[in-house]
């Protein structure tokens, strides 16, 4: 029997502060990344080695290609077999078998000894990683505060690249001969990777649940001990956890059919579904035709020994790790479709830049180098980015499988044609050819761009319930209403309605003269934004709450600097910007004064009679 069930769990975890439960979330689930950049680059580094006479695989330079594709095909069936298996059994149990997957066949693939065998190995452990891709991002999207989601997920995406700069910097390791004979030291790096994972195993088994999928799945009481522990974890941190008013009703039901989760995801929202198709597809040629080709490039046109390609491999990884990194911030203030369209379409024209260039053979190593690292700055923020997007603008019942999904076609399409074609067009040795697999590349991403640029979808700092409604939801309406409660008389109608007078006239305020201009997401051309396709953003409880504390804050205890306002209000646990934003609301409607001597204080008058009028 289906019952239903009005919870508050989603706010909550919302309106959590950064505690040591989401740093456990970060180290446990986001390190993955970290192992998969060490399984990619560990290849890339260790490419021209394998196929020496001496290494005891007998691999030939184009089959380094086919071993990528190999990998990846793994990674598209398992992201898919897992994916559902995700949402139908849960977050927790499907990122513990998948990291054992990944385990085993890394393990086995130390022991290859021939071209066909190193081959299945790699496939089984890709099978792995793409099922920890599905149950990973939908448990951290799920787990992490809405405020800082994007630029969490970006961190913890862009760590992948920590993983290849370490597999790198290894590789040098392994690859001395000095050190470990020619058919050994590239299986020793395997192992490590073996180790790796047994480490994160251990953290992981204290991460729990998704509450947000247990609640759904007919299991509210251990959903509802789970956040109960967190938020006390939170307080004694420091944190002041105010009672959340957001509520959702949804139907408990213990068993989604794949059916319904697969026509719904795709059948009500086509446009996101074209968007994630291209953000995958885009990111997946480029960067897997590059990466895994990467060390035969730099052997075969600019003379590199093996042993010193993982240095340059290094510096490739740390331009990645930093794109992420300096411009996820971005992603939570300015929006995620202002920097997805500019990382994609940024990418693509410093491509373009790179294949002439290589074309007329006037880059030195170095020089290559540093294009290169250009190119993969901006590309690897919008890589990051495509993961977050398809992982929060799909209902919470079909998330893991559009994970799935998404990165199995958009990988399939890009990310094995993109190996294969970069490994061949490297072994004819024809520069040409080469620049024009980077022509292709820059398309692709160019492409995506222009996807997020026609279908983006604004979702910074919202909660995932706001971006797409679950399938398990009751539609609310005016039976909802308390009948005892008058428009008047309601907290929470006046609550509502105070937020969207709010919003209004805040947004007339920013398109008023030359604010229009000024980067950020917006509704048309010629407001904050790109794209004529409106946006209809709800009102923002938590800025109404945020404002509110400002006011009282300074209503109580007098005139006070920037610092010490937001000291005692509690603004570092609010998310990036948050409090820089709601002061300036604040000032503009007239509630709060700054003075020349560096203060703020309350003016002397009610601010809910801010009124509408837009002030330059």
């Amino acid at each position: 029997m289906i019952e239903a069930l009005k919870t508050n769990i989603p706010a909550r975890l919302d309106r959590l502060a950064w505690s040591a439960f989401h740093r456990r979330v970060v180290i446990g689930l986001g390190t993955v990344w970290i192992l998969d950049g060490l399984e990619v680059t560990i290849v890339g580094s260790i490419a021209a080695r394998l196929t020496e006479k001496d290494a005891g695989l007998g691999l030939q330079a184009g089959q380094v290609g086919t071993a990528a594709a190999f990998y990846v095909a793994g990674a598209c069936l398992g992201a898919l077999l897992f994916g559902q298996l995700t949402d139908r059994f849960g977050r927790k149990k499907l990122f513990m078998v998948t990291l054992g997957v990944y385990i085993a066949a890394t393990a086995a693939t130390a022991f290859a000894f021939s071209p066909l065998y190193f081959f299945i190995a790699r496939f089984v452990t890709g099978a792995g990683i793409g099922g920890e891709y599905a149950a990973i991002n939908s448990a951290i999207d799920e787990l992490i505060p809405a405020r800082v989601r994007g630029q969490t997920d970006l961190m913890i995406n862009g760590s992948y690249w920590l993983g290849s700069a370490g597999g790198s910097a290894l590789a040098l390791l392994f690859l001395d001969t000095s050190i470990f004979p020619v058919d050994v030291g590239w299986r020793l790096a395997f192992g490590l990777g073996v180790l790796l994972g047994f480490a994160i195993l251990i953290v992981r088994r204290h991460v729990p649940e998704s509450p947000r999928w247990l609640f759904i799945h007919g299991r509210a009481e251990e959903a509802e001990e789970i956040v109960r522990e967190i938020e006390e974890e939170a307080e004694r941190d420091g944190a002041t956890l105010s009672e959340p008013d957001t509520t959702i009703e949804i139907h408990q039901r213990e068993r989604i059919p794949f059916r319904e989760i697969a026509s719904t995801a795709f059948r009500k929202y086509p446009r996101r579904a074209t968007l994630g198709i291209a953000l995958f597809v885009g990111q997946a040629f480029l960067y897997n035709g590059v990466t895994f080709n990467l060390g035969t490039l730099f052997s075969t046109f600019y003379d590199v020994p093996s042993g010193t390609v993982p240095v340059f491999i290094i510096v490739f990884a740390l331009s990645n790790f930093a794109g992420p990194m300096l411009l996820g911030r971005l992603f939570d203030t300015v929006g995620r479709k202002v920097m997805i369209t500019l990382s994609y379409v940024g990418s693509a024209v410093a491509a373009i830049v790179l294949g002439v260039l290589f074309t007329k053979g006037s880059l030195t190593k170095w020089e290559f180098e540093g294009m290169i690292g250009i190119t993969f700055f901006l590309a690897s923020a919008g890589a990051s980015a495509a993961y977050l997007t398809v992982s929060e603008i799909f209902p919470m019942e079909t998330r893991a499988l559009a994970i799935a999904f998404f990165y199995a076609v958009g990988t399939a399409a890009g990310g094995i044609v993109g190996p294969l074609l970069f490994g061949d067009m490297i072994e004819s040795g024809d520069r040409g050819q080469v620049a024009l697999a980077f022509y292709i590349g820059a398309g692709v991403m160019a492409m995506g761009g222009l996807a997020e640029l026609l279908f983006g979808v604004r979702a910074e700092q919202m909660s995932l319930e706001e971006i797409a409604t679950p399938l398990t939801a009751v539609e609310s309406g005016d039976d909802d209403a308390d009948s005892d409660s008058s428009p008047a008389s309601d907290p929470a109608r006046d609550r509502d309605a105070r937020a969207r007078e709010r919003l209004a006239r805040h947004a007339a305020y920013e398109n008023y003269g030359a604010r229009r201009y000024r980067p950020g997401y917006g509704a048309t051309i010629g407001s904050r934004g790109f794209g004529r396709f409106p946006v209809t953003p709800g009102p923002d409880y938590d800025l109404d709450r945020e404002i509110d504390l400002i006011t009282a804050a300074l209503d109580a205890e007098g005139p006070m600097t920037r610092e010490t306002l937001a000291r005692l209000v509690g603004a570092r646990f609010w998310g990036p910007g948050r409090f820089r934003r709601a002061l300036r609301i604040v000032v503009q409607e007239g509630t709060v004064r700054q003075t020349r001597a560096g203060q703020v204080e309350l003016v002397a008058r009610d601010p809910r009679s801010a009124g509408s009028t837009v002030s330059p």
